[in-house]
């Protein structure tokens, strides 16, 4: 298939990258910065622009990878004249219906992305949607050569799935940071964590979250609780954040 990326950054990067790499075509790159649209595109060895006017129209896909505040202005700046093409976006959180294009979808997989670094997709879920049914089954056939976890839904169930993805990945990472954070103050490599981090993401493909639960507030272990908040007494901002997830945990 015949796509055009509008949008340069990590998620651009690595989509475009896996699509290529299964042997679609990378029409055009289009950012609002030329350096990232010409760096992306020299990849490829395709035009690129930064110009909403100099962007091709033809039987293409558009893919709209820009940042969810930036969504409904660029999108509506680049469907402008273009309003049979098939546009798609690749926001978890946002509806499927902010694309003022008449053929519309949502081509969302569901990973944290970064430039420097490629990933694999073939484990990556990659969560469809369309307006019309046979807009569906192209995105389902296109995602489907990239990914075998390949799923439609709709942007009502995505919102919450994009929830979900926020506590496992985002609020995850901000306590790693929080770790190393505390782990600074005492002159402890962060590095010291990693096996750590690693078998207990490994353990969840095996048994529930709530399973896999440890520590002291999975025990009630109220002395071990009591040292931590005392050990952060000059940091009420952590005190607080382990305060909560504390009585969390304990409450499941």
């Amino acid at each position: 298939m015949d796509i055009v990326f509008i949008g340069a950054g990590n998620l651009a990067t690595n989509l475009s990258h896996a699509l290529h790499e299964a042997g679609h075509k990378i029409v055009q790159i289009y950012s609002r910065t030329e350096a990232s649209a010409k760096a992306l595109a020299d990849d490829f060895g395709c035009p690129f622009t930064n110009n909403e006017d100099q962007i091709v129209v033809g039987p293409y896909i558009y893919i709209i990878c820009v940042t969810d505040s930036a969504l409904a202005e660029v999108a509506q700046k680049v469907i402008k004249g273009r309003e049979d093409c098939l546009f798609v976006h690749t926001a978890g959180s946002m509806q499927m219906d902010v694309l003022p294009s008449k053929r519309r979808g949502v081509f969302y997989p569901m990973q944290t992305f970064s430039k420097a670094r490629l990933v694999n997709f073939t484990d990556i879920p990659v969560f469809v949607e369309a307006s019309e049914n046979k807009d569906a089954d192209t995105l389902l056939s296109l995602a489907k050569t990239i990914s075998e976890k390949v799923y439609e839904l709709s942007s009502a169930d995505r919102q919450y799935l994009h929830l979900a993805a926020v506590f496992c990945c985002n609020f995850a990472n901000h306590c790693y940071t929080l770790s190393e954070e505390i782990l600074g103050q005492h002159g402890i490599p962060f590095e010291v964590m990693n096996s750590l981090i690693d078998e207990t993401a490994a353990k969840v493909h095996n048994i529930s979250p709530s399973q896999a639960q440890t520590g002291p507030a999975a025990r009630k272990d109220e002395n071990v609780i009591r040292k931590h908040l005392q050990l952060l007494d000059d940091n009420p901002r952590l005190q607080t954040i382990y305060d909560i997830m504390t009585k969390s945990i304990a409450h499941d």
